[in-house]
């Protein structure tokens, strides 16, 4: 039986994030294809992109119980080979409701994916005695930025998009077969019970997680409108500020298992946070474009190492089995994704877009402030 601290654990927990992030990412670029294909107005669309987050969500709540009780590995490798077994019916099917379908069974798939590898990812990290929660999630943001970027490349060349997601799914197999016979099999906290109701400090965790992606969502979807509304970019270039988020993003986390070594838990979280509001500080009362920009940079930096202290945090706590802690604390980060950016469009129809992202401000607040709470011993 392989141990947690072996290089090969690790290998195959950082090709499960390298999947999960590469996969989900291959689907963006494939949209305006679907809605061209079906015939569908933007609201029947939202309907079906809205399928991706019900499916996750409903497989994130029974993911955690399960992980728990029959260990991550098999959860891993189903959700894995049926993220990329569905990937290539995406561009197929041609009725909205196939659609639905297709893309509930991937959002299943992603987030059952999703909980599975950070219950692995925590019992790996515990038994090498360092921090590696963040070169894992540096993975899922690589891989997140490779794939959306090698769809778009292939599609430029008038590949079509069933090849397309052919070919990813076929680099998608490679690496899942590769991390298979690596996978821990004794990843689970035993038979106790399949649902426990979280507990207040998971439920802190949980709301940071929540506030966390909410933000990341909030930027990638009305980040571009806010720097053409205030004029730093033309709508071509609107999608500059969240590729510097994004390349923040990852250099933060690749570098993050390092920092957090040397200054601990408690500093990363307390000054990422502080990062990242000085970073929503630049980006809103400046009306130089770099500045903006440099904010979206700061953001992005501050923001990289948070998640990966809430998922370690999250399996460390004693108030409920790791698995379930997890599982959600990654429901309800979902949520925050799904359901934030609708949240700031209200706010901004209400009070302008550039008044909802200084309550976004206000929001990531808490990370300071709360840091002494999330990292106690």
């Amino acid at each position: 039986m392989l141990s947690p601290d072996q290089p090969a654990t690790r290998l195959a927990t950082r090709l499960a994030f390298l999947v999960a992030g590469f996969g989900y990412a291959c689907w963006a670029p494939l949209v305006p294809f679907a809605q061209k294909r079906l015939a569908v107005d933007d609201g029947i669309l939202g309907l079906l992109l809205l399928c991706i987050g019900v499916g996750s969500i409903a497989a994130m709540l029974v993911t955690g119980p399960l992980s728990s009780r029959y260990g991550s590995k098999p959860i891993i490798v189903a959700s894995g080979f049926g993220l990329l077994g569905i990937l290539p019916f995406l561009p197929l099917v041609d009725t909205p409701l196939m659609l639905g379908l297709a893309l509930l069974i991937f959002g299943a798939s992603l987030g059952s994916l999703d909980v599975s590898m950070n219950v692995h990812a925590v019992e790996v990290e515990r038994a090498s005695g360092k921090p590696l929660m963040s070169g894992f999630h540096g993975l899922f943001s690589a891989g997140a930025f490779a794939g959306a970027g090698l769809m778009t490349f292939l599609l430029s060349i008038n590949v079509s998009a069933f090849v397309g997601t052919l070919l990813c799914s076929t680099l998608m197999t490679v690496a899942m077969l590769l991390a298979w016979p690596r996978l821990l099999t004794a990843v689970k906290a035993g038979d106790g019970p399949l649902f426990v109701l979280p507990k207040g400090f998971v439920l802190l965790l949980a709301g940071l997680a929540a506030a966390t992606f909410l933000v990341e969502g909030a930027l990638l979807d009305w980040g571009a409108l806010l720097m053409i509304g205030k004029g730093h970019v033309s709508e071509a270039q609107g999608g500059l500020g969240y590729m510097v988020f994004s390349i923040a993003m990852i250099i933060g986390r690749f570098n993050g298992d390092r920092i957090t070594a040397g200054l601990g838990d408690k500093k990363v979280f307390f000054w990422g946070g502080i990062i990242a509001v000085t970073g929503f500080v630049f980006l809103l009362a400046s009306s130089i474009t770099i500045i903006s920009l440099c904010g979206f940079l700061l953001i992005g930096l501050g923001a990289s190492n948070l998640v990966p202290v809430l998922f370690r945090r999250a399996g460390t706590q004693q108030a409920m089995p790791a698995a379930l802690a997890i599982g959600a604390m990654s429901t309800m980060g979902y949520v925050g994704i799904l359901a934030g950016p609708a949240c700031v469009g209200f706010v901004a129809k209400a009070i302008g877009l550039a008044s909802a992202f200084w309550i976004l401000a206000g929001l990531m607040c808490l990370v300071p402030i709360c840091a002494r709470m999330v990292t106690r011993e």
